[in-house]
């Protein structure tokens, strides 16, 4: 399998480019267990996100009643075309996802979806916000990315791993790595193992809370990974020490705990004791 993909990207003239993190999967079994990780049924209208040569693609299109994928890359246009050919509920999109409206994914998708992903590292982070924060339709994420940043999205409140990303996944639902994928199983072999990881959306968690107020309080406690949470709040959002004193008290929590101890409910809640002392 990786001598035709060679030759398939030899004969279409295509040579991968570190800028898009290109490094394909060919592992056809791996590939299958990918899409059924990711819980894809023939009812269901899957996004993927970055095709590459397309076989994650066709292995989605095997279960998927719907798969449209996007693709950065226009080059991969031939490519994808003798991948594809076989594949009658496919459609593919040669555009940026970060430039894509909600309102165009629900036209080509309906109303409900699943993502699907191998993600590169500079775009993964963006990526995850964009569809957590922004498209009301998603039914879950699963995504392939870096073992180290997969750790992250998993982690627990207290673990290292633990950040602002980690916090906005759990505002809108959970996050469990399913999947672990070694560095040899991709062409060209990438520095890093990599991951698969599983975020279920749950819409009616917290519903009726202010996230994007929640979601500033959260930036706010992460600024200073070193510092205390209330040193933190002083500094990013103008909290006078006092303010910030009694409403990390007021939620019960340690004078000095930091914003990595914090769980997404905590957040929450320190988020509403400072609305009542900015209001007060």
């Amino acid at each position: 399998m990786d001598n035709k993909l060679k030759n398939l990207l030899f004969n279409n003239g295509v040579r991968l480019k570190k800028a898009y993190g290109q490094n394909f999967l060919t592992d056809e079994s791996l590939l299958a267990e990918i899409a059924e990780k990711a819980g894809i049924e023939s009812t269901d209208a899957v996004l993927e996100i970055g095709c590459g040569a397309g076989a994650l693609t066709k292995a989605l299109s095997e279960r998927a009643g719907k798969v449209v994928g996007y693709e950065i890359d226009e080059r991969l246009k031939p490519v994808l075309k003798e991948t594809l050919k076989d594949c009658g509920n496919v459609t593919l999109e040669f555009k940026d996802i970060m430039k894509e409206t909600p309102q165009n994914l629900k036209r080509l998708l309906g109303e409900q979806y699943k993502i699907v992903a191998n993600l590169p590292y500079y775009i993964t982070t963006p990526v995850i916000m964009k569809f957590l924060e922004n498209a009301d339709g998603v039914l879950s994420m699963t995504v392939m990315v870096q073992e180290e940043v997969a750790e992250r999205f998993a982690a627990r409140a207290g673990d290292s791993d633990y950040g602002a990303i980690t916090v906005g996944i759990n505002l809108r639902g959970s996050a469990e790595i399913v999947m672990r994928v070694g560095r040899e199983k991709f062409f060209p072999v990438p520095n890093v193992d990599s991951a698969v990881v599983r975020i279920d959306i749950d819409k009616d968690k917290f519903k009726g809370t202010d996230l994007a107020a929640v979601r500033e309080t959260v930036k706010a406690a992460f600024s200073g990974r070193r510092k205390t949470l209330e040193n933190n709040l002083i500094n990013a959002m103008g909290l006078r020490r006092e303010t910030a004193k009694k409403c990390i008290e007021d939620c019960g929590f340690s004078p000095l705990c930091r914003g990595e101890t914090l769980s997404a409910e905590d957040f929450v809640l320190l988020t509403e004791k400072i609305k009542e002392a900015r209001n007060g």
